[in-house]
């Protein structure tokens, strides 16, 4: 469990605490806006009513003794300004939203420890849930590594790891299968793979995107 506090309650704030909240983690949401506040205040562990710009509000919340602060206003001058005064103050651990690709530059080079931009990340997923029909899930590491749940190819099934040899057909390293609702990590090569069996892989996105080609042939 970790104490997280989400600054900016709007909706993607308001639905990052939600989900925290539901893994058992204690949430402190914080708002300027004292509607947007009220409308989750039964929800989470603690609400406050600040002003994420001021040194001294967030000072008197006690921050820099919790584990994480998520910086999720959508205004960029905003999210700049509290990202300062959230390392400032000392907090361990600060993740920012951006909004564009200068906004991200932006929050990196004056402290946030992480940066995440939901807008490009959202179309990224979704542009491989439309267009790879292998790919079932699909997290980006980088611009250029990815990992991702995909189906086992056809040709797989009753074949070995060691026998399809899928790292060096098809660049992916296989990190985990999920089958029948239990998961094996770091399956050995003597693995066999089965009929409905999902694999978790780490590899290039083309190589990833290439299982979907393959599929089709």
């Amino acid at each position: 469990m970790k104490q997280i506090a989400v600054l900016g309650l709007g909706r993607f704030g308001e639905s990052l605490a939600m989900a925290l909240m539901a893994m058992g983690n204690q949430v402190l949401g914080i708002d300027i806006d004292e509607d947007k506040v009220s409308a989750v205040e039964e929800e989470l562990t603690h609400v406050a009513i600040a002003d994420m710009t001021d040194a001294n509000s967030l000072r008197s919340l006690g921050l820099s003794n919790l584990d994480v602060a998520v910086v999720c206003t959508g205004d960029i001058q905003t999210s700049i300004m509290a990202t300062v005064l959230l390392k400032d103050l000392g907090v361990q651990k600060v993740v920012s939203k951006a909004k564009n690709v200068l906004h991200e530059k932006i929050l990196c080079k004056v402290g946030a420890d992480q940066v995440v931009f939901p807008e490009r990340d959202m179309g990224v997923r979704l542009a491989h849930g439309i267009a790879d029909t292998n790919v079932i899930e699909f997290i980006e590491l980088s611009s250029v590594y990815s990992l991702a749940e995909v189906f086992i190819l056809p040709e797989w099934k009753g074949k070995t790891l060691m026998d399809a040899d899928i790292r060096v057909n098809y660049g992916l390293n296989v990190v985990a299968i999920r089958r029948q609702g239990d998961i094996i990590v770091s399956p050995r090569a003597s693995e066999v793979m089965q009929e409905g069996d999902v694999m978790v892989v780490i590899g290039k996105n083309a190589d990833i995107s290439n299982l979907d080609r393959h599929r089709k042939k």
